[in-house]
């Protein structure tokens, strides 16, 4: 049933609405979502919309992940970072395209909850740490793709910075007090950046410190 209703998902919700980048359908169509939502919340899984996963945060609509990984251009061999891992979908499903995912939460919880997941369902290519997103993680870089399921004041410099040249940031960044835009950036040169507005969205707010 739920093999079922991810291919629904994926033919009406996201390749209905313009999502034509073949990896990302092909992921889509194989983690299982179920899997990452509260189990009360299971019965709405394949649903398009957000659910609530606690802490005040939410697991993004399926449209809007499909969205930024293909806004992301993904590879097989890319190192991504994932900020604000959330329930660990957006990462699992990235995961399915590329080599490595790295993954940071600064919640305690859901990060050990995602971790427990990915290990559950054998997603061995996924790094989870718990900490501040805004200031990625150094350590790793650099990335080929940034995707962060926050909405952020400004970019932050952090992420910016820990691209790999061509590598390109997908983030929702205020536009005032009442818009978010999602805003695809890629790194053409050392202090150069390329910026696209894709348009409006809605995500939970990113916060730095802690």
């Amino acid at each position: 049933m739920s093999r079922t209703a991810r291919e629904r998902m994926v033919e009406r919700q996201i390749a209905g609405r313009g999502v034509k980048d073949p990896a990302v359908l092909k992921a889509m169509r194989v983690v299982p979502r179920e899997e990452f939502v509260p189990a009360d919340l299971r019965n709405l899984a394949y649903e398009d919309s957000p659910l609530s996963i606690g802490e005040g945060q939410t697991i993004s609509q399926p449209y809007v992940v499909a969205v930024m990984l293909e806004a992301a251009s993904l590879r097989p061999t890319n190192r991504v970072l994932d900020v604000g891992t959330g329930s660990g979908y957006a990462a699992a499903v990235a995961s399915r395209i590329v080599s490595q995912v790295y993954t940071i939460e600064r919640h305690a919880s859901l990060a050990r909850e995602a971790h427990a997941r990915f290990e559950r369902l054998g997603y061995t290519n996924i790094a989870t740490r718990i900490g501040d997103g805004s200031k990625g993680w150094p350590d790793a870089a650099p990335f080929d793709a940034i995707v962060v399921a926050a909405s952020a004041e400004k970019v932050p410099e952090a992420l910016k910075n820990q691209l790999a040249m061509g590598g390109r940031l997908v983030i929702p960044v205020e536009a005032d007090l009442r818009f978010q835009r999602l805003l695809r950036i890629e790194r053409i040169g050392e202090n150069t950046f390329e910026e696209t507005d894709l348009g409006p969205v809605l995500f939970v707010p990113l916060i730095s410190g802690g």
